[in-house]
């Protein structure tokens, strides 16, 4: 991925936390690791991980910053996360 693509994935970002961009698209929310892009992940609005190409400990620490940090990805997004 070029460092182009990378740009514009963090200028769409809704939000972005140590370096992972999460994406809200429809009712799931992506994340990018924008250090690694080839680790990725996408999740439901409940939180349950639906695809990922991360390993479990990575997977374990994004999903933590989706849960503590909902509340600020609800309100850039007019979105309503059930976790």
């Amino acid at each position: 991925m070029s460092e182009t693509q990378l740009k514009e994935i963090a200028d769409f970002a809704d939000m972005i936390v140590n370096g992972y961009a999460f994406t809200i698209a429809g009712d799931v929310v992506r994340v990018l690791n924008l250090n690694s892009p080839a680790c990725a992940a996408v999740f439901s609005s409940e939180g349950e991980m639906l695809e990922t190409s991360m390993d479990d400990i990575e997977l374990h620490i994004v999903s933590d910053y989706l849960r503590r940090n909902a509340d600020a990805l609800e309100a850039s997004h007019a979105y309503v996360l059930q976790l």
